[in-house]
């Protein structure tokens, strides 16, 4: 039989029931029914639909809400934030955000008045507001501290979800087809066995979770709608196992990454000693240390993960973490902030094993060491005999990175240290200091007279007359040379000013003394008569300055007075002439 002339045979049946009830007052029942044909598994819309017009309700109150909320939002232009009410109300009115927004909260659940449409489809509008709930998530993934469990739970809920509306679309093909027609779609309710609804909404869950996931076998459908609905399930299979594939890698690769950032390469280390056949000892000892830095969580590479911050971030969370123990050191104490800032960037974490050796006496001292957590002990040269016990926020090795004159130790250890148990500590380098401190100089010499101060009252600083008489710093030095080639440097500028100046006026006076001269030969030749005259002109010219002499700038006459540096080139003229 043709499925269209089944589906319009059930409606007669259905409606025949329904009339001889309408005589006795049955209208209630008619529209039950009819809101029974529109609904997937509609005993649960009956039992349960105050509880679903409160949840639809509140949910549009929630979504008008938003609206306001979206209203007072604000936004980045050119990178400062806009709070301007009237311009936030302006950008927002004239989006196409607020247009997807309003169409979504139209009253379409008017349209229950019509006893025709009796069905939750009517609120499809609301899907409208799936981008903002996509926004949301997204700026929850990126405020969580657990991204990568955020990341599999909403895509679990997602599966769920999908799972779930395709369970609700096999109900409904299977009562469009025929429950129990065949082993493809939903047995027969009437049997007590399907006939509860939680029965038939597992059933059907079960039933679109075999098809999603692809395992397990499904029964063989046999008319078309069961081909088409499986040709349609497997294909968003495919999608749905390469997302969760997909998913699921870059979850475990981000893992892997942060383990790689956080914690050293075990994996390469290990390889590396078992080619170079390394004894069992020295083995354990290193498989030892890398099991109490990944169980602790203890991170060696702050500032590696760190780079990727801006210098301030990097800074400030510097700062907040490693500067209250800095502070604890003498030596650091009353220095300016700026410094202690700078320095919070050089710490370095390390991590001791248990028995240990942080430093040995005679060694020569490259770092100075803060504890953060753990206990050391400062033992005699056969391990053994302890003198003290330095604990959380002690300290050192300061002395050897200042590198003092008259330091009795010459910058080398004066002590054994021992880590008792596993130790937590902090190193900075001298090498560090010292960069840092050549911007500081005024807390270099600081530093320098507390580390003296120390020394003196270990008894471990020299005193000699050379120097007390040696006391002026290399800084000092380095200061009155740059001021003496400063001065030098500005001598020599103006002595090469008034050299070009003298070129200057000499080219002049070539110039005038070659003009002078041409033509001489003929005055000479027509005798005394004209020479008065000749003598005459070449004083006008050479006094006066006239003819085709060039202009002498006026802030370079002052040096030497060009009227009577011409006057006695006149006179000598004269005299060669007579």
């Amino acid at each position: 039989m043709n499925r269209w002339t089944k589906l319009v045979s059930l409606h007669r049946t259905q409606k025949d029931e329904v009339q001889p009830e309408k005589a006795g007052g049955g209208k209630e029942e008619k529209t039950e029914q009819k809101t029974k044909v529109k609904v997937c598994f509609y005993e649960v819309d009956q039992k349960f639909q105050a509880i679903w017009y409160t949840l639809d309700y509140i949910s549009d109150l929630v979504y008008v809400a938003d609206i306001f909320i979206k209203v007072r939002t604000g936004f980045l232009e050119q990178g400062s934030l806009v709070r301007d009410m009237s311009r936030l109300k302006n950008r927002y009115l004239h989006s196409s955000q607020f247009f997807w927004d309003v169409l979504s909260q139209l009253p379409t659940d008017l349209l229950y008045l019509i006893d025709t449409v009796k069905t939750p489809v009517v609120r499809i509008n609301r899907f409208l507001r799936s981008p903002r709930l996509s926004e949301t998530l997204d700026r929850m993934e990126t405020r969580t501290a657990y991204p990568n469990v955020f990341r599999i739970s909403k895509l679990m809920i997602l599966i769920f979800i999908l799972i779930h509306w395709n369970a609700c679309l096999y109900f409904a093909l299977s009562k469009y087809i025929g429950f129990g027609s065949d082993d493809w779609v939903y047995p027969d309710p009437t049997d007590n066995e399907y006939n509860s609804t939680r029965r038939q909404y597992f059933y059907s869950f079960w039933f679109s979770t075999l098809i999603l996931s692809t395992v397990g076998d499904t029964p063989q459908p046999t008319c078309e709608e069961e081909f088409l609905f499986m040709i349609a399930d497997l294909l968003i299979a495919v999608l749905v196992f390469a997302s969760v594939v997909g998913s699921v890698g870059s979850v475990i690769m981000n893992l892997q990454d942060r383990d790689n950032v956080f914690f050293p390469n075990h994996e390469l280390v290990k390889s590396y000693l078992r080619s170079r056949r390394i004894s069992k000892a020295l083995h354990n000892r290193v498989n030892t240390w890398y099991q109490h830095l990944y169980i602790n969580k203890k991170i060696t590479r702050e500032n590696e993960i760190l780079l990727q911050l801006p210098v301030t971030l990097q800074t400030a969370i510097a700062v907040s973490v490693h500067l209250p123990t800095l502070s604890k050191v003498t030596i650091f104490q009353n220095c300016e902030s700026s410094l202690l800032e700078e320095l919070v960037l050089k710490l370095t974490p390390q991590v001791y094993n248990p028995g240990e050796y942080v430093c040995r006496k005679g060694d020569v001292g490259h770092e100075m060491y803060i504890i953060k957590e753990g206990k050391l002990a400062v033992v005699a040269d056969d391990g053994v005999t302890q003198f003290a016990v330095l604990g959380e926020g002690n300290f050192f090795g300061e002395i050897s990175i200042l590198n003092i004159k008259g330091n009795k130790s010459g910058n080398r250890r004066t002590a054994n240290i021992r880590s008792i148990g596993y130790s937590d500590l902090f190193s900075l380098s001298k090498e560090d200091l010292t960069d840092t401190l050549c911007e500081f100089p005024a807390a270099k010499r600081l530093l320098e007279e507390k580390g003296r101060q120390i020394l003196t009252k270990m008894g471990m600083l020299e005193t000699s007359d050379e120097g007390e008489e040696d006391t002026e710093k290399i800084e000092d030095k380095l200061v009155r040379i740059e001021s003496s080639l400063e001065t030098l440097q500005t001598k020599l500028a103006r002595l090469m000013v008034e050299l070009e100046s003298s070129v200057y006026k000499m080219m002049i006076r070539v110039e005038q003394l070659e003009m002078q001269t041409d033509g001489w030969e003929g005055i000479v030749a027509e005798g005394a008569g004209s020479e008065t005259d000749d003598e005459a002109e070449i004083e006008r010219k050479i006094g006066d300055g006239e003819g085709e002499q060039e202009e002498e700038p006026q802030g370079e006459r002052g040096e030497g007075d060009g009227g009577e540096e011409d006057k006695d080139d006149s006179k000598e003229i004269k005299q060669k002439l007579e």
